[in-house]
């Protein structure tokens, strides 16, 4: 199921402008909380990105990445139907995009895949602008 990502609305959070490296991008989000995923949506689209799409489970994560080509995935580590690691597998098999993994529990994740980006939850703006800026320098270094 895909989760139809939400706009943002007035907030009294101010953003720092992007550096170079957070130029816009559309990203994907693969996360099964809903209260998570629309707040990794305001949180994107405040710092100037568009949010393509927004899916819950493995499966769609696969399909939506394959259909929209994005330049840029946030993947929580667990997801509906399968792992976000899993999924990222996947989709890496078919072409590279810059990514994270966002996990209550990074070890487990770093156990599966010790070079990924990770964001542990619960997260700031931030931890995730640090973590968005480190898998986008992936992109330029693959």
């Amino acid at each position: 199921m895909t989760i139809n990502a939400p706009r943002p609305h007035d907030s009294n959070i101010s953003l720092a402008p992007p550096s170079s490296l957070m130029i816009a991008h559309h990203a994907l989000i693969a996360e099964d909380d809903p209260m998570i995923c629309m707040l990794l949506t305001e949180m994107l689209m405040e710092m100037g990105h568009t949010v393509c799409a927004a899916v819950a489970t493995h499966d769609d994560a696969v399909i939506q990445a394959a259909k929209l080509k994005p330049d840029l995935m946030i993947v929580d580590a667990g997801l509906r139907g399968g792992s976000g690691v899993d999924a990222m597998t996947k989709i890496l098999a078919i072409g590279f995009i810059p990514h994270l993994f966002m996990s209550g529990n990074i070890a487990k994740v770093r156990m599966q895949r010790p070079d990924a980006i990770m964001l542990e939850k619960p997260f700031n703006e931030l931890a995730l602008t640090q973590a968005l800026q480190r898998a986008l320098r992936t992109k330029l270094n693959a």
